[in-house]
């Protein structure tokens, strides 16, 4: 009895290669906005370009805005809450909140991770 799965046809084989090649090459256009240097606000920064330099090293742009020298800006992006991380490109766009201390959550909300796995409470 075989149990080798069969090849990919070279049609499969050929897609997949070239949806991998398209989304390493992808540019991320990140924005985060925070409030001068308080603690929050500097782990933030600390913790967003650890998280591009590792998993977006050289294909990313981080604009860092303080809200308080460019309230403009922050108004114009609906910012509500600081630190916030807007990831302008690819689409779509998302938001997130907080000092960017869960990576596996900022990872998925990326598009660089399938799923966050959760943990259910045991009874």
């Amino acid at each position: 009895m075989n149990l080798t799965p069969p090849p990919l046809a070279d049609s499969t084989l050929t897609f997949l290669e070239e949806a991998a090649a398209v989304r390493s090459q992808t540019r991320y256009v990140l924005r985060l906005f925070v409030t001068a240097h308080t603690p929050l606000s500097n782990r933030a920064i600390v913790n967003t370009r650890r998280i591009c330099e590792q998993h977006l090293a050289g294909r990313y742009d981080l604009e860092i805005v303080d809200i308080v020298k460019n309230p403009l800006l922050a108004a114009s992006d609906q910012v509500i809450a600081s630190p916030t991380l807007i990831k302008k490109g690819p689409l779509p766009p998302r938001r997130f909140i907080g000092d960017m201390s869960q990576t596996e959550r900022i990872l998925t909300g990326l598009g660089l991770r399938k799923t966050v796995e959760t943990q259910t409470p045991q009874p």
